[in-house]
């Protein structure tokens, strides 16, 4: 089983990343990816986990914003971790983050949320990225929602007021750094409407030019028409196919491996980076 796309307590997730791949390799997963948003902090610890039976791919879910404003994610696997100017893009968009929920905790406030940004902070892991999903937690521990879910339904989707976009690369600006870090690009579940905004398939025609490598298809947020539709497109585009869970533990109903990648497809991806990075024991 072929999984490419989770979140570990690096960003947000609830999952330490050693805890993921001991979950991974007791699920039956052989190639796993861990893709914490914006940032590679889990990769070591991921390592050390790995046994004989699965194997490690490294990666990163990069936050970025089409020029019309649309919010995509770009996953980044196989790239040099070490590549200065992909590190550079990962920690500019960290940067942002602080001062997006600042504001967004401040409208909600306004509008008699019980929330603050301490609270936000108290329900962020250590050295996490600080994101919606934290303030998720937290509304969730102040008792305004049940659950995180709730939350992105009905306060944190895209389309809610009390949305703030940060500052991020285009997708295509993203897509290019991956590629020069030698790295592949998948976008990630592009079609997820109950996200809010999405894009269109006409957008695909330029992410195509910049070197995008593949399509997310198969995700629990898109639907059998939408997965239908994607995979049309990449058939068209010459664009490899994954499926994945997009695990976050238990912040997010999302289970490990409930959607993977077929082998076939996985072959084709991973020989498009420049060099052989996979991780094995």
């Amino acid at each position: 089983m072929i999984d490419l796309h989770t979140h570990t307590t690096c960003s947000d997730g609830t999952d330490a990343p050693f805890a993921l791949v001991k979950k991974a390799l007791a699920a039956g997963i052989t190639t796993l990816a861990i893709t914490d948003h914006d940032s590679t902090a889990g990769w070591e610890e991921a390592v050390s986990a790995i046994q004989p039976q699965i194997e490690l791919v490294l990666g990163a879910e990069i936050s970025c914003l089409t020029t019309d404003g649309i919010s995509v994610h770009m996953l980044g696997l196989l790239f040099d971790g070490k590549n200065s100017e992909m590190q550079q893009m990962l920690s500019d968009s960290r940067d942002t983050r602080v001062p997006r929920m600042r504001k967004m905790v401040e409208l909600m406030s306004a509008d008699g949320v019980n929330i603050s940004l301490d609270d936000v902070y108290r329900a962020t892991p250590e050295g996490a990225t600080v994101g919606r999903p934290h303030l998720a937690d937290a509304l969730v521990a102040n008792g305004v929602v049940a659950t995180r879910d709730e939350a992105f339904l009905d306060l944190l989707n895209n389309e809610s007021k009390y949305y703030v976009t940060h500052a991020a690369p285009t997708p295509v600006d993203a897509i290019e750094v991956i590629r020069k870090a030698g790295g592949v690009a998948v976008i990630a579940h592009p079609f997820a409407s109950r996200r809010g905004q999405i894009i269109t398939a006409s957008t695909f025609t330029d992410l195509v030019a910049a070197g995008l490598n593949g399509i997310e298809v198969h995700h629990r947020d898109q639907s059998a028409d939408e997965q239908s539709t994607l995979t049309a497109i990449a058939q068209e585009l010459n664009l490899v196919i994954t499926g994945s869970s997009d695990y976050h533990g238990t912040g997010k109903l999302n289970g490990l491996a409930e959607n993977t990648t077929h082998q076939a497809q996985w072959e084709q991806l991973e020989s498009l980076a420049d060099a052989r990075r996979v991780v094995k024991k």
